[in-house]
């Protein structure tokens, strides 16, 4: 998880998601969350993946409401779920929480 230390605005945070994973058909990424704790909505987003993609990575821009911790869950295809370390964003000013 890549996310900045501080963000000028909440209403655009970049965040890059990259999960080691071989993506072939016995071992792959199937789901990937991201949570924003103190969201008016903690989920983020959702994406789905299969070998097809070739890897589990994710370049986006978010919405936060105020500085907080962003953080990622993932699922394998075995169903195990892997989470990363919560990553705190500081935001300075215009979240999306007013």
């Amino acid at each position: 998880l890549k996310a900045p230390t501080i963000a000028e605005t909440g209403g655009a945070v970049p965040v890059t998601i990259e999960i080691d994973s071989p993506m072939t058909a016995d071992d792959y990424i199937t789901t990937v969350w991201l949570f924003v704790d103190h969201n008016p909505t903690p989920l983020a987003s959702q994406f789905n993946f299969t070998p097809a993609c070739g890897k589990a990575y994710i370049q986006e821009r978010i919405k936060m409401a105020k500085t907080d911790n962003v953080r990622v869950v993932a699922k394998t295809n075995k169903g195990e779920l892997m989470a990363s370390a919560p990553r705190e964003v500081k935001v300075t000013i215009g979240g999306c929480g007013g």
